[in-house]
């Protein structure tokens, strides 16, 4: 059996906002927007090359309890981590220096209500 994971949600204060930093700053594609209710608004944004969403909205089952920005440690792999800070610090991203660990290289951001992303270059043992 696979198991798939395909939609991570992500707790927002204001999902116009929200929706727009990811869209227009990060470069996710927005996959739905939907009102279904005065209450129930669900927006599905992806990733370029991923096979997995995150969703944001109002009055989602589950999604009231979760504190706006208490998503930590979301990860984002690329095959470079220079070309991902300089792509997102060009769309006005606030993005840390390259973090260079033996493991990866990584660059970290986040969100306007604080939910934190890493972006990570795997490095392998023996490349530069």
């Amino acid at each position: 059996m696979d198991y798939k994971l395909e939609l991570v949600f992500v707790p927002v204060t204001d999902v116009d906002r929200a929706k727009a930093f990811y869209v227009d700053q990060v470069g996710f594609n927005a996959d739905h927007d939907v009102r279904v209710s005065e209450t129930l608004r669900f927006v599905q944004l992806t990733p370029a090359g991923s096979a997995c969403s995150i969703a944001i909205g109002e009055g989602l089952v589950g999604f009231d309890e979760a504190e706006p920005g208490s998503v930590r440690g979301l990860q984002l792999v690329v095959a470079d981590a220079d070309a991902a800070h300089a792509e997102l610090s060009g769309r006005g991203v606030e993005v840390s220096p390259v973090d260079d660990q033996p493991w990866g290289r990584f660059v970290y951001f986040s969100d306007p209500d604080g939910n934190t992303w890493n972006i990570q270059q795997i490095v392998r043992p023996g490349e530069a």
